[in-house]
C-alpha cells in the first residue's frame, strides 16, 4: 500500500469525499505540508500519496502512471473514499489526467497546476534519458544539481532559502534509482491532449508566473480547450507555486473547492 500523509479522513466516513494531492517529481508528499494545513484548517479531508519507492510507498522498477493510479484508487478504496478533487502539481498532473482517463467516474473536480497535456518531443525524451543515466550513477544530489536552477523564480532564490532548502532535503531522501524510475514513468506517459476534450468537471488551472519548465503559456492553451475553466496565474512564484507561495495557493484552491459544494 502507497505511503500518504493526510487529514481528517476520519470525517470521510459519511461524506466519501476528500481532495486528493499528487505531488511532483522528484518530492514526496511533504512538498503539500502548507496545503494540508490549510485544509484541516477549514475542516476539508485530504490525502496527499507517495509515489513507488518514496516515503515508505513499496518501492517498483518499471512502473507506469497506469500502474500508479491502480494503487491510487487501492488506497482510495480502503479509506472509503468515492469522489475526490484531483490536485495535481507537474508531474501530479500528469497522473491526474490518467485518474480521469481510467476512473472519471472518481473525479468530482480538477486543479492542475504547473503541468502540461503534451507528451515529450524527441528532444526532451533525450533529456529525460540523460537524467535517468546519470541519477543511477551519481544519486539524489545529481537530480539536485540539474533541477535546482529551473525550478524557482527569482524571488524565492534570493528571498525564500527555505523553500530551497527544502527542495534539496526532499530530494535527497530519495534514492538513484527511484528517481530514476520515477522520470521514466514520466518519459512513457500517455499523451493527454486529446483527454483535455473529454473533461467534463470543473478545472482549475494554477500556474507560477516566473515558471520555466510549464509557462503560463502552456497553462493558458489548455484553459482555451476547457470552456468554463478557471486560470490563475501566481506572482513571485516558478514550477513549485505551492511552496512557493502557499498562502496564495491556499486561497486559490479554497476558492476551487468552494464550486464542489455538495460534496457527494
Amino acid at each position: 500500500m502507497l505511503s500518504y500523509e493526510s487529514v481528517l479522513l476520519d470525517s470521510t466516513a459519511s461524506s466519501a469525499y476528500t481532495v486528493l494531492l499528487l505531488h511532483a517529481f522528484p518530492l514526496s508528499s511533504e512538498m503539500w505540508a502548507s496545503q494540508l494545513s490549510a485544509l484541516e484548517t477549514e475542516g476539508i479531508s485530504a490525502v496527499a500519496p507517495d509515489v513507488f519507492g518514496v516515503a515508505g510507498s513499496p518501492q517498483q522498477e518499471n512502473w507506469s502512471f497506469r500502474d500508479y493510479i491502480e494503487e491510487i484508487s487501492s488506497l482510495l478504496s480502503m479509506l472509503h473514499i468515492e469522489k475526490v478533487t484531483v490536485v495535481g502539481l507537474s508531474m501530479g498532473g500528469y497522473q491526474a489526467f490518467e485518474l480521469w482517463r481510467m476512473f472519471p467516474e472518481k473525479v468530482l473536480s480538477m486543479v492542475l497546476c504547473d503541468t502540461r497535456a503534451e507528451q515529450d518531443n524527441e528532444d526532451a525524451l533525450a533529456n529525460r534519458r540523460d537524467f535517468i543515466a546519470a541519477v543511477r550513477t551519481q544519486g539524489p544530489d545529481e537530480a539536485v544539481s540539474r533541477m535546482l536552477s529551473n525550478v524557482f523564480s527569482p524571488e524565492t532564490y534570493t528571498k525564500k532559502q527555505d523553500v530551497v532548502d527544502s527542495f534539496k532535503r526532499i530530494v535527497r531522501k530519495q534514492s538513484g534509482n527511484t528517481i530514476a524510475a520515477t522520470m521514466q514513468a514520466i518519459a512513457s506517459r500517455t499523451d493527454s491532449v486529446e483527454s483535455l476534450s473529454t473533461i467534463t468537471c470543473p478545472v482549475t488551472f494554477i500556474t507560477g508566473k516566473d515558471d520555466k519548465l510549464t509557462p503560463p503559456s502552456v497553462a493558458a492553451a489548455m484553459h482555451r480547450q476547457l470552456p468554463g475553466s478557471a486560470m490563475h496565474t501566481i506572482p513571485g512564484a516558478g514550477h513549485l507555486a505551492n511552496m512557493e507561495q502557499p498562502d496564495r495557493f491556499n486561497a486559490l484552491l479554497l476558492e476551487h473547492l468552494k464550486l464542489d459544494e455538495p460534496r457527494v
